[in-house]
Formats: C-alpha cells, sequence, structure tokens
C-alpha cells in the first residue's frame, strides 16, 4: 500500500447524505408501509361484517342456523386478522433486509471507491465485493477503526443473521442466529396461549421475528456506524489489514505471478 497517505476519506458532506438516505427509507417506510398494519383488530372486524353480510343475502331461515353463521363470521374475522399478523411480519422482515442490504452496499462501495484514489487492478475490489462481513470488519478493525468496541457492531452482526435466515431459510445462519441472537425468533405458542416455551432447537425460519422496536435499534447502529467512520483513514506501520485484502492487492500489483 501507499506511503504517507489518505487511504480512506469519509467526506462531511456524504456521510450526511448516507445517513440522509437512510433516514428518509425508514421514515417512508414506516408512513407508507408500516402504518398500514395499524388498525388490524378494526380491520379483521371489518372482513368478519362484510362476510356476514355477503352471507346474508342468502339466509334461508328453514335450512341456515343464526348462531352457526354468526360463529362462521368469527372465524373469518380471526382468519383475517392472522393473515394480517403474518403479511405485516413479512413487511417488517422486508423492510430490514432493505435497509440492511442498503448499508452493505453503500459501504462496500465506499471502500472501493476510496480505493481507487492509490490502486489500481480489478482483483481487490471484487475481493471487497464478495468478502463475508466478518471479513470486512476485520478490514476496517485493521485499518485503525476499533469496531468491537462498539455496541452497534453486535446490532449489525445480529441483523445480518436475520436477514441470511429470511433470505435464504434454514441453516448456517439459523443456527447463528439460535446461539447468537435468539431474539428475533418468536415462539408461536408461548406467546400466543401463555404456555411454557418451545425448545429452541425446534424453532426454524418461520418463527422469525422483528419488533417495531427492534427496527428502531437497527436503524440507529446505522447511524451509529456512519457518525463513527473516521475522517481520515492513514497508511501507517501500526496498520494490519488482513491477509486476504493484502493478498488480492498483491495479485493486482504483480497480475503474472
Amino acid at each position: 500500500m501507499p506511503s504517507a497517505q489518505v487511504l480512506f476519506q469519509m467526506w462531511e458532506p456524504y456521510r450526511q447524505s448516507l445517513i440522509g438516505q437512510h433516514n428518509f427509507y425508514v421514515e417512508q417506510a414506516r408512513n407508507r408501509l408500516l402504518s398500514q398494519f395499524a388498525n388490524m383488530e378494526q380491520d379483521a372486524d371489518t372482513a368478519a361484517d362484510e362476510w356476514l353480510n355477503e352471507r346474508s343475502k342468502h339466509f334461508d331461515p328453514d335450512r341456515d342456523d343464526v348462531g352457526s353463521i354468526y360463529e362462521a363470521s368469527g372465524d373469518e374475522g380471526i382468519e383475517f386478522y392472522l393473515l394480517l399478523d403474518k403479511m405485516r411480519m413479512q413487511t417488517r422482515l422486508s423492510v430490514v433486509a432493505g435497509m440492511f442490504h442498503a448499508w452493505d452496499k453503500k459501504l462496500r462501495g465506499w471502500i472501493t471507491d476510496e480505493m481507487r484514489h492509490w490502486h489500481r487492478g480489478p482483483s481487490a475490489a471484487a475481493k471487497v465485493w464478495s468478502a463475508d462481513f466478518p471479513s470486512i470488519m476485520s478490514l476496517l478493525e485493521g485499518l485503525g477503526w476499533p469496531l468491537n468496541s462498539h455496541t452497534y457492531l453486535q446490532t449489525l452482526d445480529g441483523c445480518r443473521c436475520l436477514v441470511n435466515v429470511y433470505k435464504h431459510g434454514d441453516g448456517k445462519s439459523l443456527a447463528d442466529l439460535k446461539q447468537r441472537f435468539p431474539e428475533y425468533l418468536a415462539d408461536p405458542i408461548q406467546s400466543v396461549h401463555g404456555l411454557p416455551a418451545t425448545d429452541l432447537e425446534w424453532l426454524d425460519h418461520t418463527h422469525l421475528s422483528v419488533t417495531d422496536d427492534q427496527i428502531q435499534s437497527i436503524s440507529d447502529a446505522i447511524v451509529a456506524f456512519w457518525k463513527d467512520v473516521p475522517a481520515n483513514i492513514l497508511n501507517g506501520d501500526d496498520l494490519s489489514p488482513p491477509k486476504w485484502f493484502m493478498n488480492a492487492l498483491q495479485q493486482d500489483n504483480n497480475p503474472n505471478t
């Protein structure tokens, strides 16, 4: 890497633009998407009434039982509510996934854009885009940014696991989520019926759950991350970039070796 120069710079107007774009996304997601689920009980009652009104058009007092019809109307309302509740959770998860992926792409884009000021070649940039989340965090740590000392990294790592399970279903990410971030798995038996908790090992990707408060915490972590990006990261002997990054730089510098 070059000596005695700025390797990565966070221009303050760009930092504020990143935060502004993120806040806009969260605000509009709340106003245009999540707010649609604010009156689910009322919506379910309306669905039950509409079903009852439609059924009443075909009411035959000689054959139909009024009590059974009203019971069926109640069942219709319950089913409508449960479907809405499932849709609400899917919407929340989609909002979180969009929020995380936008942050992740902006971060990798910033890293590769800054690299172009002092490095040429496709290998290093491609490696930054293909590296997993822990590898990118280790790169930033190796550049002198003490990420591990901040709570926002834990929140972002939990969000990563949540989004991976949402995207891929059962697998390694689900195992990681169970072990490290079980708060993103909801036990429907316990929460609805007040029964003892289901053993965590029986929960799967269909039990993913994220609350409005958790969405806010993830949003706050992203803002805190952007605010904490150093204005300038200088080259120096105290830097210790990970081996995968140095190897990629070396491959670009010596493409024939």
